[in-house]
């Protein structure tokens, strides 16, 4: 395997150059933060669901970035955490990884348990639109308990110091799935405002409390801990959305963030 390919593209985002990159371009026209985010957090969905708000993400880090994109999404199918090491394909082109940073995490390399998982991968065709110079270390994330989740971040930590890698982090998650429009947005802002101050602690707590199903939380929880090492002092909510907001169903809703780690 040279290259990883896409396997939801033609059903998540379009699999169609022209057509994504115009999509793309519509998402983020108007959405310029004019801050430096450390990392953001962006939802994983289908681009007709939650596309302007991953777009809302990705605008909080300046388009001129040429770094490397710490891009962590939870596994959807049981895997264990794994790192991918070889170029990603996207409809707009290659993006290569950054090996060097990959080997300094010290995480096992497993590119066929990465094949069918979709939420590092519609990360990838924002990443290559807007910062097309990047290149990127993909974690999918197993366990999502606290312990892993504090011990990945510092993992990038000493990635970060041994390579000099100027680097920035995605944490790919979507948050309440399949309850009520309103539930989820209570909910979910009730679990969101912890990370204000980046308290993963609290942050735990809080969705143990209300059962917030939020699929990358402990890529979330990876993400905060790093970027505070990094001088972050808190995760900013720049925008939340709701399929309900698409479909104009909203019985059964999917929510949405775009968060700013700042």
């Amino acid at each position: 395997m040279k290259t990883r390919p896409c396997s939801v593209a033609g059903i998540f985002y379009p699999e169609e150059p022209s057509h994504l990159e115009q999509l793309l371009e519509k998402f983020f026209k108007g959405k310029e933060q004019r801050i430096s985010a450390c990392g953001v957090v962006a939802p994983h969905a289908g681009y007709v669901y939650s596309g302007e708000t991953a777009a809302t993400a990705f605008s909080a880090i300046d388009a001129g970035f040429a770094g490397t994109f710490v891009v962590i999404g939870p596994s959807h199918r049981g895997f264990l955490t794994c790192a991918s090491a070889i170029p990603w394909e996207t409809p707009l082109g290659i993006v290569d990884t950054d090996t060097e940073f990959v080997d300094a995490l010290d995480i096992e390399v497993d590119e066929i348990s990465h094949i069918e998982e979709h939420s590092i991968e519609t990360q990838i065709p924002f990443v290559k639109y807007r910062f097309p110079r990047s290149r990127i270390a993909p974690i999918m994330m197993g366990d999502q308990d606290i312990e892993a989740a504090v011990a990945l971040g510092e993992k990038i930590i000493d990635a970060k110091r041994a390579t000099k890698r100027d680097i920035r982090i995605v944490a790919s998650s979507d948050f309440s799935h399949y309850v009520p429009d309103a539930f989820a947005r209570e909910n979910d802002g009730y679990a969101i405002a912890a990370l204000r101050t980046l308290d993963v602690q609290e942050f735990y707590r809080r969705i143990g409390e209300r059962g917030v199903s939020s699929c990358g939380y402990g890529p979330i929880a990876a993400a905060c801990t790093a970027c505070r090492s990094f001088g972050a002092t808190e995760a900013r909510l720049l925008s939340y959305a709701t399929s309900g907001d698409a479909t104009g169903k909203y019985a059964n809703v999917v929510g949405y963030a775009a968060l700013a780690i700042v």
